[in-house]
């Protein structure tokens, strides 16, 4: 547990050894933490009265090259080591169905919060631009990750798209057998090293189409290697986990995000028909 929580815990510990402006930034951070990885270093050193080489100057006090690398290793504590709900440590005896239920709603909110630290803005632009160009777009994952794939396959549907998906290895072949030039596959897999995905994925690009990864932040996962485009996810899961609670919610944000992008750019082109599924829609109510 000491080494999930290193970082606050080495800023406390040398709480007496840094210099004015450095314990300035210190003290903000220990009372702030669940903030910090959403700012910037000039953000950061105007909340803590000190001047942004003062926070340079504070991250290699602590040990960390940098201001982003400090940030990734707070979101880290913060939505694993401090409260993971895939970790049976923080379920309780005495818990009573609210607290869970708080326990789960804190967890979520904070895996999904850090997706803001872990996306890379020129990767995501990619994906967007993909996707406004594809004729075709396929959805593939396997276990929780399949219930994400079926999600985004329905929204880009709404949008028009020749959308599809199928949790079925099989299935999946022929889908990917008819992809083109400028289609695009959207593999979806926290771990980045399931099989079937990567298979999956790599008979895609063998067809021209794109490659957009839903991965968890990891340059050496089989998945990240071989995709064309990374959208990458926090590590909020850990081996011995209760059930892919925050890292689906990482991937919802994702796809939500990639959505309404797409829906923002299509405009008014998609909004009859959206109109007219909605009133079908409530003609078959019951």
């Amino acid at each position: 547990m000491m080494k999930q929580l290193s970082i606050l815990a080495k800023i406390e510990n040398q709480m007496e050894r840094f210099s004015r402006a450095e314990k300035k930034i210190a003290t903000y951070i220990m009372e702030h933490a669940e903030l910090v990885p959403n700012m910037t270093t000039k953000e950061l050193s105007r909340n803590a009265g000190a001047s942004e080489a003062s926070v340079v100057r504070f991250c290699k006090a602590i040990g960390i090259g940098s201001f982003t690398a400090l940030k990734l290793a707070l979101v880290r504590e913060l939505t694993i080591a401090d409260m993971n709900i895939n970790d049976f440590s923080i379920i309780e005896k005495q818990d009573t169905p609210y607290d869970l239920f708080n326990k789960v709603t804190y967890v979520n909110k904070a895996a999904v919060e850090a997706t803001t630290t872990t996306i890379d803005k020129r990767e995501l632009e990619k994906a967007a631009e993909a996707i406004a160009k594809a004729g075709k777009i396929l959805f593939y994952g396997v276990g929780g990750s399949a219930a994400s794939a079926m999600d985004a396959c329905y929204k880009f549907t709404k949008l028009g798209y020749v959308s599809a998906m199928s949790p079925d290895f099989h299935t999946m072949l022929p889908l990917v057998a008819n992809l083109e030039k400028g289609d695009v596959f959207v593999a979806i897999s926290t771990s980045g090293r399931t099989k079937d995905v990567l298979e999956i994925a790599r008979f895609a690009k063998k067809q021209d189409a794109t490659v957009i990864a839903i991965t968890k932040l990891d340059t050496s996962s089989p998945l990240y290697k071989e995709a064309n485009i990374k959208l990458c996810l926090p590590d909020v899961e850990q081996d011995h986990r209760i059930g892919s609670m925050a890292s689906r919610m990482t991937q919802l944000n994702i796809i939500d995000a990639l959505y309404l992008i797409t829906f923002h750019r299509m405009g008014s082109l998609v909004l009859d028909k959206f109109h007219e599924t909605r009133e079908e829609v409530v003609r078959l109510r019951r």
